[in-house]
């Protein structure tokens, strides 16, 4: 959120407004409400930050919303608090006569955003389709977004596209703005425009779609290995036979055990059925995911298999694969992945 300045002019009007102590706010002479414990059940109010605004344009709402003591307040301590850039612009239910710095952090907390999309890292783009739905957008409006957003050069899905994060939207955003605001979020991340700028042996889309795997496939401390064994299979022609794949087919999250009939699905998607990568990405990826699939880690692994919650491990041998795959049978049938 940019800034723009602003005369500090208020004076002490808000000590007549609210009846209620209030004191300067650090490094400023405007007037501010001291931190309190907020009770619960105490008076709230629902404001809304529009598109584009500014830290004085904010503390211009939370001033007239009765929130802060005085805009100024809230002014001085977003232009010292970087966080303040993060305050989405839609709706935010906030305490009343608080300070300032709790008015940033009561801005920032996404519990306090009602009606809030939330894309997680691995979402499928038909989790977010759901989730815009249930947002309040129509299926048809969300529909027509998917199939009129702007996409990188390369692109014709926006699955893997669409940025994970909380997204809030002022009243009248539409569907397709919605939709564009989360790939252009992508584009505007430095994982995002270094991994659509790559020019190696695999592109844009390609890398995406590794990340894509990794992040379903490991948890985050493995991402950098998991991304190096599909690197490595990859080379040698071997088939990626990565169950995310076929859960992706399937729609089903959380699944340990891969049947045999899983495997033998005919789909592009199906890693087990088919050689290299999936057309497209199978989620959206995070950015450390992202990270992993432009720096994998250093290794000659072919394999990997966790044999326990937290216990995952890698190896260039298939025997010690086998090995460790049994272990794995035996946990998962004495109940260790409920």
């Amino acid at each position: 959120m940019k800034f723009k300045p602003l005369a500090l002019a208020l004076a002490f009007v808000c000590l007549f407004t609210y009846g209620l102590h209030v004191v300067r706010s650090q490094n400023s002479s405007a007037p501010d409400f001291p931190n309190r414990v907020i009770a619960t059940g105490e008076s709230e109010v629902t404001l809304e930050i529009p598109s584009g605004a500014t830290g004085s344009d904010v503390g211009k709402i939370l001033f007239a919303h009765g929130v802060v003591a005085s805009s100024s307040a809230y002014f001085a301590i977003a232009v010292a608090d970087k966080k303040s850039e993060r305050v989405s612009p839609g709706n935010h239910r906030l305490s009343r006569r608080i300070s300032a710095a709790q008015a940033l952090t009561q801005l920032l907390d996404p519990a306090r955003i009602p009606n809030l999309i939330k894309v997680f890292e691995g979402a499928w783009k038909s989790e977010v389709v759901a989730s815009m739905i249930t947002y309040g957008f129509t299926p048809g409006e969300v529909t027509k977004a998917f199939g009129q957003v702007v996409l990188p050069k390369g692109f014709s899905n926006s699955e893997g596209l669409l940025f994970p994060a909380q997204y809030s939207f002022p009243k009248g955003t539409t569907a397709l703005a919605a939709v564009q605001a989360m790939v252009d979020r992508f584009k505007a991340e430095q994982v995002g425009q270094e991994l659509l700028s790559s020019t190696g042996k695999y592109g844009p889309l390609q890398l995406l779609t590794i990340a894509s795997i990794v992040q379903a496939e490991s948890d985050t401390q493995d991402f950098e290995k998991v991304a190096r064994v599909i690197f490595n299979r990859l080379k040698i022609s071997m088939p990626l036979q990565m169950d995310s794949t076929v859960h992706y087919v399937k729609r089903v999250r959380g699944q340990i055990f891969l049947s045999t009939d899983s495997t033998l699905i005919k789909s592009p998607f199906n890693t087990y059925q088919h050689y290299g990568l999936p057309p497209s990405p199978i989620g959206n990826p995070g950015v450390k995911a992202m990270q992993a699939a432009l720096n994998p880690a250093v290794g000659d692994w072919l394999y990997f298999i966790t044999v326990a919650p937290g216990d995952t491990r890698f190896t260039v041998s298939n025997s010690e694969f086998n090995t460790w795959k049994s272990l794995y049978e035996k946990n998962r049938k004495a109940g260790a992945f409920k």
